[in-house]
C-alpha cells in the first residue's frame, strides 16, 4: 500500500520522509475512503402501501359470477379459471381497480390512467405528509410499471400533481414485471452514489385494468386470476443526518437476469393468441425458470451476507459431489440462510412461487407467513409485493432494531433480485399502514380450497 501511495514520488523525496509522513497519508487515505463509504450509504427512510377501498374487493364468489357474466368467455373458460382462483390462496379482500367491475369490463387508457393516479396519488400523498417532505425536496423521481406506458409519463403524472422542481430527475420504467421494484431500488441506489445529499423517491405498481385477457388460451387465463390492485411509494436518503430518522439501511443488492436463455425469456411472455387477443403467457416451465434464476442469484448474494461457517460447508458439499462418487447421490448442502437473515419477504406470485422457494431454500412456513398473508388479503401485487410483506412484518411488531430482511422478487425476463435492509431505528407496530386495519386477525388458515 506504501508503494501504491507513493509510486509518483521520486526516490529521494522518498528518503526524506519521516514515520510521521507516512502516518498521515494513511490518515489522510483512511479519511477519504470513510468519506467516500458514508456517502455511498442508502437510507429508507419510509415506504407506504396502497390499501384499496374496500368496495373494491373481489370474492371468490364475486370474480367467478363476473366471469359468467361478462359475456367474454366460453364455458371450459369459465371453469378453468374459477379453479385457478378457488386454489390461489387469494382471499376475499383483495381488490381490483374500478374497471374490472364493470361489465364487460373497461380496460381502457382512461381507466388505466385512473387506476394509476388513484392508488399513486394516495401513497405519495401519504408519504409526503406523514414526514412534512415538501414535493420540491424530491431530487430523483422513479416509477415502475410493466403494462401501461402513458404519455406524458407516469412520473410526469406524479410531478404535475404535486408540482415537483423542474430540474427533479425523472425516470418512467415499462415492461420490468414483478421484479421491478427492486431493480427501481438498484437505480435510485446508483443514482444517489452519483448526486449527494438527495432524496428519491421510487414508486411501483402494476395497472391491472388493461392486462384482462379475454381469449382462450389457458396459459394466458392464469394472469386473470392472480394479480389485484396495489403499489407503494419508498423515500430514500443518502443524506447523513437522515440516518437518525430512517427505518433501513440498504446492505445489499443482487440482480440476476437469464434473459439469454430462450426457455427463461419465454417464460412469462406478453403476446397476441391465435384469435388476435393479447395476453401475458405463462410457461409450465416458470417455477424451474424461477428456481434457476434464484440459485444464480444467491450463488453472488451468499458470499456477501452468510457466515463463513456456512460459505465453507456449502463449498465442502460441491467439492465432495465432484470428487468423490458416493456423494453424488446426496443433495448440495443448502445453506442456512436463517443464520443471515431474520426475515424473508418472498415476492408473492402465487401458493406454488411461495411453496418453491420456502421448499429451495428449506424456510419453516412462519418465514413464508408475511408472503402467504400478503397474497391472501392483497393478491399478486406484482413489483410492490415485497412491501406489502415488509409491511405486515412491521404491523406484526417482529421488525427489531439490528433485524435484516431479505426480499426476493422474480419477474418477466427472466429475473431475480434480492435487496437486502437492515433495521436501524425501533419501528413502532402502532403508527397506521396498509395492515392497521386487519392485522390482529392474521395470520390466517388458509383453505386449500376458497368458499364462493
Amino acid at each position: 500500500m506504501v508503494t501504491i501511495l507513493f509510486s509518483g514520488i521520486p526516490s529521494e523525496a522518498l528518503k526524506s520522509l519521516t514515520p510521521l509522513h507516512l502516518i498521515a497519508a494513511l490518515t489522510l487515505t483512511l479519511a477519504v475512503f470513510l468519506l467516500y463509504s458514508r456517502f455511498s450509504d442508502v437510507y429508507l427512510i419510509d415506504f407506504s402501501c396502497y390499501r384499496p377501498p374496500y368496495n373494491l374487493r373481489t370474492p371468490t364468489s364475486h370474480m367467478i359470477e363476473h366471469l359468467e357474466l361478462c359475456g367474454l368467455f366460453n364455458g371450459e373458460s369459465i371453469n378453468f379459471q374459477a379453479k385457478l382462483v378457488e386454489r390461489s390462496g387469494i382471499g376475499g379482500e383483495a381488490c381490483l381497480p374500478i374497471g374490472a367491475h364493470v361489465i364487460p369490463p373497461d380496460t381502457s387508457l382512461n381507466n388505466a390512467r385512473e387506476e394509476i393516479e388513484m392508488v399513486l396519488f394516495t401513497v405519495v400523498e401519504d408519504l409526503l405528509s406523514k414526514h412534512k417532505i415538501n414535493s420540491k425536496q424530491i431530487d430523483i423521481l422513479i416509477s415502475n410499471c410493466s403494462l401501461v406506458c402513458p404519455t406524458p409519463s407516469i412520473t410526469a403524472m406524479i410531478i404535475n400533481k404535486f408540482g415537483f422542481r423542474s430540474n427533479v430527475k425523472s425516470i418512467s420504467l415499462g415492461g420490468m414485471g414483478c421484479s421491478a421494484g427492486i431493480l427501481s431500488i438498484s437505480l435510485a441506489k446508483d443514482l444517489l452514489k452519483v448526486h449527494k445529499n438527495s432524496l428519491a423517491l421510487v414508486l411501483s405498481m402494476e395497472a391491472v385494468t388493461p392486462s384482462g385477457y379475454t381469449g382462450k388460451n389457458k396459459s394466458m387465463l392464469v394472469a386473470n386470476t392472480l394479480f389485484r390492485a396495489g403499489g407503494v411509494a419508498i423515500l430514500l436518503s443518502n443524506k447523513k443526518q437522515d440516518k437518525k430518522v430512517a427505518k433501513y439501511k440498504l446492505q445489499n443488492l443482487v440482480r440476476t437476469h437469464l434473459g439469454s436463455d430462450d426457455s427463461s425469456y419465454q417464460c412469462v411472455f406478453q403476446e397476441t393468441d391465435e384469435d388476435g387477443f393479447v395476453g401475458v403467457s405463462l410457461s409450465r416451465a416458470l417455477l424451474h425458470v424461477a428456481g434457476k434464476a434464484l440459485r444464480t442469484n444467491i450463488s453472488e448474494l451468499g458470499p456477501l451476507v452468510l457466515p463463513y461457517s456456512e460459505q465453507i460447508r456449502y463449498g465442502w458439499s460441491l467439492f465432495c459431489q465432484k470428487v468423490w462418487a458416493p456423494a453424488r447421490s446426496k443433495e448440495i448442502y443448502t445453506p442456512n440462510f436463517k443464520k443471515a437473515f431474520e426475515h424473508f419477504c418472498i415476492h408473492a406470485g402465487g401458493r406454488a412461487v411461495i411453496d418453491a422457494v420456502e421448499s429451495n431454500l428449506k424456510l419453516s412456513n412462519e418465514d413464508g407467513e408475511a408472503s402467504r398473508m400478503t397474497l391472501y388479503r392483497f393478491g399478486n401485487t406484482s413489483s410492490s409485493s415485497v412491501w406489502y410483506e415488509l409491511c405486515y412484518l412491521e404491523a406484526k411488531g417482529r421488525i427489531k432494531k439490528g433485524d435484516r430482511v431479505w426480499q426476493i422478487a422474480f419477474g418477466s425476463g427472466f429475473k431475480c433480485n434480492s435487496a437486502v435492509w437492515k433495521c436501524i431505528s425501533e419501528v413502532d407496530p402502532k403508527v397506521g399502514n396498509a395492515w392497521s386495519d386487519r392485522i390482529h386477525l392474521y395470520p390466517v388458515e388458509i383453505p386449500h380450497m376458497m368458499d364462493h
